[in-house]
């Protein structure tokens, strides 16, 4: 259930972004404006979902570092 949220969530970030980005790009869109939306609206949707995982799902304090043993 976790995962469907968080895919349908992903799913709204790029939608609200990419139509923010549609209406504030110049009014005659040419295809390379659209690559340039979808490609702001993926990272967009991206950082969200990266950072929601961060927050919810992994909570110890060396997220990005693990410690490793030490041998004798």
């Amino acid at each position: 259930m976790r995962q469907i949220l968080l895919v349908l969530g992903g799913i709204c970030v790029f939608g609200v972004s990419a139509l923010v980005m549609t209406k504030l790009m110049p009014a005659p869109l040419k295809d390379s404006d659209y690559l340039v939306i979808g490609s702001v609206a993926t990272l967009i949707s991206l950082l969200v979902m990266f950072l929601i995982l961060i927050s919810t799902r992994m909570k110890s304090p060396d997220l990005f570092f693990k410690k490793r043993k030490k041998k004798q």
